[in-house]
């Protein structure tokens, strides 16, 4: 599928994974929304607007929406990306911290797909929301980011069946462990060469997006290949 004609809207979008799927995106022809990497996009050629928004934020959600259809229209293509990471014992997490995950990894993925879904729809366009190898598993003093990423798979999994039939997509992108400064883990990686890197995870959201329309791949699992 030619992505040049399209409009994308990309959360968390300015740094790691994000800022590698609008820079991908954008050099495929798409015009991304970002936040503070706008100028950087730019700089690459790239038509890019953007706007900070606390995605967890009902009002904020809705301000940012109208940000993006006024200065260009409805998109086609939405990438969930914005995400976070806290990593303790459950004995050890507060529940302010909890409501802070949940609401970044979780809440937003409701409030940004009800945003923008109507005009998706009726475009055929593309959901891709970002989850983790740790949606499918259990991880030691990940109790909260593992439960906001087994939601993810459920939503996306749910939200497909509703909408496959006007031809909109809804995909699933798990990557495994990803070199980027996510979480407040501060221990570098005995493995940091072998492991994914944003670029890795951007490409394959190019590579679903550009699939044929009668084609969808809605859930994909993105690991190392000798980690």
């Amino acid at each position: 599928m030619d992505l040049s004609t399209q409009l994308a809207v990309i959360t968390g979008a300015t740094e790691g994974i994000g800022r590698a799927v609008a820079s991908a995106l954008g050099k495929a022809g798409t015009a991304s929304n970002v936040s503070s990497t706008v100028a950087d996009l730019k700089r690459e050629g790239i038509d890019a607007v953007g706007s900070p928004c606390d995605v967890s934020d009902a009002a904020a959600v809705g301000r940012f929406a109208e940000f993006v259809r006024r200065e260009r229209g409805d998109p086609q293509i939405l990438i969930n990306n914005a995400g976070i990471g806290i990593f303790a014992p459950l004995s050890q997490l507060s529940l302010e911290e909890w409501d802070r995950l949940m609401g970044v990894n979780l809440r937003s993925l409701y409030l940004v797909t009800r945003a923008f879904l109507d005009g998706i729809t009726r475009s055929a366009g593309s959901i891709v929301n970002i989850g983790s190898l740790a949606g499918r598993n259990g991880l030691e003093g990940g109790t909260a980011y593992c439960a906001s990423k087994h939601a993810l798979l459920g939503f996306s999994k749910s939200l497909m069946l509703e909408v496959r039939k006007s031809g909109t997509r809804v995909i699933a992108i798990c990557p495994g462990s990803v070199s980027t400064g996510f979480g407040n883990r501060t221990a570098k990686r005995a493995n940091e060469e072998r492991v994914l890197s944003p670029e890795d995870v951007a490409r394959t959201v190019l590579d679903v997006l550009t699939l044929p329309r009668r084609a969808l791949i809605s859930e994909l699992d993105l690991r190392p290949t000798n980690p």
